[in-house]
Parts: structure tokens; sequence; C-alpha cells
């Protein structure tokens, strides 16, 4: 079975000022391919969960959002970073299994591609992130405000890959 980070999208890995409805709109923070880059060169998966109710609500598409993502995947190869996989839902008002703070995307990718989720991580950083991640029995670390349903809280994710590596060497010595 495999290990994974599963990361919200918006004011995890890109600055979260404004909504980002084109590719032009995505700033990645200057920490985010280095600390995706520390993960990738050990045995975790990165995977991003990422809530896009844009799409339902008609500020962009569908094919507008795989250009953010080819963007987003562009800008962190530059780095020698890689994403494994991005799972959105495009809902806003609709009733899905796939928003969060319901688990569903989380779910899909742990089914395809084997993840256990007991050794794996959720970073957000809003309480609905956390909410799903705790309902899957990830450990969460939730960035900026503190929320209590979380494992820890952090302020930025190259603080939450540090937290991440020093626990996973330390159940590797156990």
């Amino acid at each position: 079975m495999t290990k994974a980070v599963f990361l919200d999208r918006d004011g995890v890995i890109n600055k979260y000022e404004q909504p980002v409805n084109q590719a032009k709109d995505l700033i990645l923070y200057p920490w985010t391919a280095s600390s995706i880059k520390k993960l990738n060169e050990t045995d975790f998966k990165v995977y991003v969960v990422t809530n896009q109710g844009g799409i339902e609500s008609g500020y962009f598409t569908a094919q507008d959002l795989e250009e953010i993502h080819q963007h987003l995947i562009e800008q962190l190869q530059l780095k020698e970073a890689t994403i494994d996989d991005i799972a959105y839902c495009p809902h806003f008002k609709s009733d899905c299994k796939c928003r969060k703070p319901k688990p569903g995307m989380v779910l899909e990718l742990a089914d395809k591609y084997n993840i256990e989720l007991k050794k794996s991580y959720l970073v957000g950083d809003r309480n609905s992130d956390i909410e799903a991640g705790n309902q899957v029995g990830c450990t969460t670390i939730k960035l900026g405000a503190k929320y209590p349903a979380a494992d820890y809280s952090l302020e930025t994710l190259e603080d939450a890959v540090e937290l991440i590596l020093k626990i996973d060497q330390q159940q590797s010595k156990d």
C-alpha cells in the first residue's frame, strides 16, 4: 500500500487573494515546488484535492480548470516537482459526494492508487479540508488559523512537509 499527502490547492499550493479562474491567476507560493519535491524524494505520493465550485457557478469551465492545472504541473516541473494526480469537485450547490467536507475525492484517489489512508496526510487551509481528512483517518494539518479538529496547525506547506517528513522518519525508526 502507498502513503500519500493530499493537498488542497488554493491557499496551500498557490496564493488565493482572488479567485483562480484562469491559468494566469495561479501564482505559486515561493516554497511550493521545493516542498513538493521533498515529498517526491520520499515514498509519499502527492495528490491535489480541490473544490472548484466555480464551474457549477459559471465563473469558469472544466476546460479552463484543465488549463489552470496544466499550468500548475508545468510550473512545478520547472523546479523538478511532481503531482501524481489532481481530483476536483465541480459542484457548488449540487448534492454530491466529492465536495469537501465530504471525503469523496480522497476516497476515489485512495481506491485508484491503493493508498493507505491511516499513513497518509491531508493539508488544507479550510476547516472543510480538515473534516474530509478526519473522516477517512488521515493525519490532518491546517494551515493558517487554528482549527481544533486538526491534528496540527501550521503556517505554510513548507512547515507541513517538514513535520510530515519528521514524523515519517520517526515512525520508520520505531
